[in-house]
């Protein structure tokens, strides 16, 4: 989509500190961190949210949780221990209509708990 914020990141359009790349999915910083290490991967496919997504294409949700099985066990994320969040729609808090998840870790998050 030519006027998708996310979708001109990965055409190269928009600069990001990218963090993972694959044939498939982009991981890169959140420039308004909300957790000391805090990232965004998304599918290079675009869908508007996650349930656009699951109706699209199914395995990009697998792909997207592989990148950031992936990302978080090189980088010493899965032992101390990380979040991840997608936003659904306005009242959620999504702001950028191309479906992402939020990777948050690097100190104890608050709030979540079970």
């Amino acid at each position: 989509m030519s006027d998708c914020l996310f979708c001109k990141i990965i055409e190269g359009e928009i600069p990001s500190k990218k963090v993972y790349e694959d044939d498939t999915v982009l991981g890169f910083e959140d420039i308004k961190p909300n957790a000391k290490e805090h990232y965004l991967f998304i599918s290079k496919d675009h869908s508007k949210n996650v349930n656009d997504m699951s109706e699209k294409n199914p395995d990009s949700i697998v792909h997207v949780y592989n990148a950031i099985r992936k990302f978080t066990r090189e980088n010493g994320l899965e032992e101390s221990g990380f979040r991840v969040v997608t936003n659904t729609n306005r009242n959620s808090g999504q702001v950028v209509f191309h479906t992402h998840f939020h990777v948050l870790g690097g100190e104890p998050l608050k709030g979540f708990g079970a």
